[in-house]
């Protein structure tokens, strides 16, 4: 970590309501657009008042002291009251401890937030930037090649990890491969954030410092003591007509591998929270979840938060969980650093926003990809590998779930 030695500033913040907000989207900054939302719900930031950046295994429990310390020195003044409002920090964290790319909390100069028909700004240290609607750019079709690891490559490493499985190493493993491509000078990111949020509307759609994307999964959400998580694990591929679609969401739902796949994801949330929440409980059996490219195996949490932890501390002991390293989890983070060769950077990782009283919602950063500074575009996807798996079909289930980010792009 480089920043929490520092002294933090302390910050002034008011918030105040202000008429209905139809869109936040086109007020994004067009290259550094920040942004959390869910059907149209949600905060986005311009500007930069604090940045604060972190590195190796404590990065993400560093960045929650760092937070309260931050939070504490501030004076706040939100009479809106709502989930987003007042004080807050957007942040993405590298799935790996060893990963080189930073972690980042930023806290913006302005803020701008819609829930439940109420809309409001937040501005931080008096800023006086101005807010204002800007017409997208030009239109751009970016196609995604090959990256590191390609198809055949990716197979190779699933054969090995079932290998390595059934030899009793672990149970489960989720290995990943990428796709690149490059960003036409003065592209507007705003177009492709468009089209996931509009594509894909129940999930979190977000911009954290060049990492953008549209994630099913709820990592954590705490709101006022109260915490719940959305887990996912298991997927199978739309059918093209509702009498296949249905076949699909049954095979599902009663397939041995999935379902095994999927209680290793839930056990290893359930693990985490407990020392942290009273009363967790996950539905009994998981729920067929309906996204425009694929179902999913989910399963819902939650409790009561007994500890005082803030949603940036839960995400610090929920990461990784099982639906995007593996189970047991030092033993399959270790495996994909030995069969992927590839820094996932903030792929797998919690994406989201922590408030001063430590409200937040984080996801994990999924169906995303990475843009860096000089217009490189690194998309991620994975796959869940049980003793079960076959690699032909988990590389399908990766095209699958590449869909969304190369649409948006393309």
């Amino acid at each position: 970590m480089t920043d929490s030695a520092q002294a933090f500033p302390a910050l002034t913040v008011e918030t105040h309501a202000v008429d209905q907000v139809t869109s936040l989207l086109p007020l994004l900054d067009p290259r550094a657009p920040l942004l959390f939302v869910r059907r149209g719900d949600g905060i986005a930031g311009f500007g930069e008042a604090l940045r604060l950046e972190f590195h190796g295994p404590d990065r993400i429990s560093e960045a929650a002291d760092a937070w309260r310390a931050v939070s504490a020195a501030a004076t706040v003044t939100d009479p809106v009251g709502l989930s987003g409002s007042g004080l807050v920090a957007f942040g993405a964290f590298t799935f790996d401890d060893e990963s080189e790319r930073a972690s980042v909390l930023i806290v913006p100069e302005v803020i701008v937030g819609r829930r439940d028909q109420t809309s409001w700004v937040t501005r931080v240290n008096g800023s006086a930037l101005a807010l204002e609607k800007r017409p997208l750019g030009a239109e751009y079709r970016i196609a995604l090649h090959q990256g590191t690891l390609d198809g055949e490559g990716y197979k190779t490493a699933v054969a090995e990890a079932v290998r390595r499985i059934r030899a009793g190493e672990l149970d489960k493993v989720v290995l990943a491969r990428d796709l690149v491509g490059h960003l036409p000078e003065e592209a507007d990111l705003r177009r492709v954030l468009v089209d996931l949020a509009l594509g894909y509307p129940d999930t979190w759609t977000f911009a954290v410092d060049g990492l953008l994307g549209s994630s099913p999964e709820t990592l954590v959400r705490v709101n006022h003591g109260v915490v719940t998580a959305r887990v996912l694990a298991g997927s199978i591929g739309r059918g093209a007509d509702a009498e296949a679609d249905h076949a699909a969401a049954l095979t599902l739902a009663t397939s041995t591998k999935d379902l095994d796949e999927h209680r290793f994801a839930v056990q290893s949330v359930l693990s985490a929270l407990g020392g942290h929440a009273s009363g967790v409980v996950s539905s009994e059996i998981p729920f067929t979840l309906k996204l425009p490219n694929l179902w999913h195996l989910a399963s819902d949490v939650e409790g009561a938060l007994s500890d005082g932890s803030s949603a940036l501390d839960l995400a610090a002991a929920l990461h990784p969980t099982a639906a995007v390293a593996g189970a047991p989890t030092r033993a399959a983070v270790h495996l994909i650093r030995e069969l992927e060769p590839i820094d996932r950077r903030r792929y797998g990782g919690p994406v989201g926003w922590v408030d001063a009283g430590g409200s937040g919602k984080w996801a994990v950063a999924l169906r995303s990809a990475e843009v860096t500074a000089d217009g490189r575009i690194t998309a991620y996807a994975g796959a869940g590998i049980v003793a079960d798996s076959d690699p032909e079909r988990e590389l399908a289930e990766t095209r699958l779930k590449f869909r969304p980010i190369v649409e948006a792009f393309g």
